[in-house]
């Protein structure tokens, strides 16, 4: 498993470089696909544990509202658009019998995985730091990961939640650590760039709601019985697997972001 993984991060992680530094609708539709394919994926996963979604609906509504965050448009209308659609749907299917789990579950993906993946969009384009402020989100969020992962395999012994039996205490704390330092590191290197509360408190955000992301991504998986999201990506899993701490964490860091 390790080829497969050094090789996936030999090709992958320049590439990604590459997108954040080019930013504009190029990044922006980076995070568009990323949206999508973690639709996709999210749909498969509840076919395959035969649990009731509306597979199109799903991947193009999601599809949608990614699109119109990255665009500027307004959220409200996307999601009451999107609720408006999946309801019509239900309402014209002769499958009553799981039309309320059906409706849910694909509002559910809709939401999370077509609403918040382009807040990453959003932080690249906020002003002229928005290059090193995205990259600040990715070095946060994945070192944070690494921290968690290591400390966890290590010093593990108090488990975090039934969600994800394989996390600890431990390596939460050691993955808030990491993402406090990082972020630190952030004011200490770029001090003109943003305050030392300001780069405190997006080391926080991290630190929790990254957390708290991954959590809510392996909940769905142990709900449908799935190891991986997909196979994507070599040694990784799915697009779902490497992008689930960005869920929650980069709409947080966002409008922490953007208070005056």
């Amino acid at each position: 498993m390790l080829l497969p993984r050094l090789l996936t991060i030999s090709v992958g992680l320049p590439a990604l470089i590459v997108l954040i530094h080019l930013g504009g609708m190029t990044f922006s539709l980076f995070t568009i696909i990323v949206s999508f394919l973690c639709l996709y994926e999210y749909e498969i996963l509840l076919s395959l544990a035969k649990r009731p979604v509306q597979n199109l609906s799903c991947v193009i509504l999601g599809s949608f509202l990614a699109v119109n965050q990255v665009l500027g448009g307004s959220a409200s209308f996307g999601v009451f658009a999107a609720m408006a659609i999946i309801l019509l749907r239900e309402m014209s299917s002769s499958a009553v019998r799981y039309s309320l789990d059906r409706a849910a579950l694909t509002l559910f993906g809709v939401l999370w995985l077509g609403l918040f993946p382009p807040y990453i969009a959003l932080i690249r384009g906020l002003n002229s730091n928005g290059e090193r402020l995205t990259f600040l989100l990715f070095v946060s969020i994945w070192a944070m990961d690494s921290a968690a992962y290591a400390a966890g395999r290590l010093l593990g012994r108090h488990k975090l939640s039934v969600l994800s039996p394989k996390k600890t205490w431990e390596g939460a704390i050691a993955g808030s650590l990491t993402a406090l330092g990082v972020a630190y590191g952030f004011y200490y290197f770029y001090p003109a760039q943003m305050s030392l509360v300001k780069a405190l408190g997006v080391g926080i955000i991290i630190s929790v709601a990254g957390q708290l992301s991954d959590l809510a991504e392996s909940m769905i998986k142990r709900a449908l019985g799935a190891k991986d999201s997909g196979a994507l990506l070599p040694g990784h899993g799915g697009i779902l697997d490497r992008f689930d701490s960005f869920f929650l964490a980069a709409p947080a860091v966002y409008y922490w972001l953007i208070l005056k």
